[in-house]
């Protein structure tokens, strides 16, 4: 029990770290780029995704050695154990779809449940991070001078 709460303590880490690298990245960059505040927003998003992409993969990938080493338990159902099976449960899992032709058994339970907390996190973070992003550069004022914020 006390190796699956070091694995799941060091993926959250490494999770969490990755994603405020991401962001952190994304707000140093956005405000050099020479486009327009909107396209700036796109390229946000899509910076974004990718570092969700990235941490959904170490979980798979965590799902995957746990999955072929003995005593850490199994997926089974529509899974024939390949990698990416369980980076199809990780996208499942992480953004809380919710599993269902493939479910945990044993240990990796613990892995799944840490995880779908994760990516909440991470999920809401990032959308806080966008939102935020978004809110530097809209306009507040309707083009005739009129100040939106005093409404």
């Amino acid at each position: 029990m006390i190796y699956i709460l070091i694995i799941n303590t060091l993926l959250v880490a490494a999770t969490v770290m990755l994603h405020y690298e991401f962001l952190h990245r994304i707000m140093c960059f956005l405000p050099r780029m020479r486009i327009r505040h909107s396209y700036r927003i796109v390229f946000g998003v899509f910076g974004a995704l990718l570092a969700h992409i990235c941490e959904i993969w170490i979980f798979a990938i965590a799902y995957y050695v746990m999955h072929k080493l003995e005593g850490w338990g199994t997926l089974i159902g529509n899974f024939e154990g390949s990698l990416m099976d369980c980076a199809y449960f990780s996208f499942t899992v992480y953004s809380t779809v919710g599993f269902g032709d493939i479910e945990p058994l044993g240990a990796l339970r613990y892995l799944t449940g840490i995880e779908s907390l994760t990516g909440l996190v991470l999920i809401t973070w990032t959308a806080s991070f966008l939102y935020f992003e978004m809110q530097r550069h809209w306009h507040t004022t309707d083009g005739l001078g009129n100040d939106f914020r005093d409404e």
